[in-house]
């Protein structure tokens, strides 16, 4: 566990890291069709979420909270934008199962973990 405190280049890193994995969401879910490619557009949700509740860390509170314990991550966010956690908390719930579960998320679990991602990259750019 640490804390990562704000930084110009943390934070333009992040703020990349998270375009890239927003861009690439939208990009999988243009190509794909509705059975292709669910888990992957979902890990690549989880990830964009993760990296714009970090942008939100930082801009709010000055520092991000970097470790294993997503409960953690939830807590810390929701002093920055109470509003958020909640979708922090959705897309860390299908985050085991997309990338390592045997069987395929739903389209509504897409669906779900789209929208938070989506509210989450807005967030962090409004931050």
């Amino acid at each position: 566990m640490s804390r990562v405190d704000r930084d110009p280049a943390v934070i333009d890193g992040r703020t990349t890291k998270m375009r890239q994995f927003v861009e690439a969401t939208e990009i999988l879910l243009e190509l794909a069709d509705d059975d292709e490619l669910r888990d992957a557009v979902v890990t690549l949700a989880v990830h964009a979420g993760i990296a714009a509740s970090d942008v939100i860390c930082l801009r709010r509170l000055g520092y991000y909270w970097q470790s294993g314990n997503h409960h953690e991550a939830i807590e810390h966010l929701q002093r920055a934008e109470p509003a958020c956690a909640r979708h922090l908390t959705t897309l860390l719930a299908l985050k085991t199962r997309a990338g390592y579960g045997h069987d395929a998320i739903s389209p509504s679990n897409v669906a779900r973990s789209v929208r938070a991602m989506r509210h989450l990259a807005d967030a962090a750019r409004a931050a």
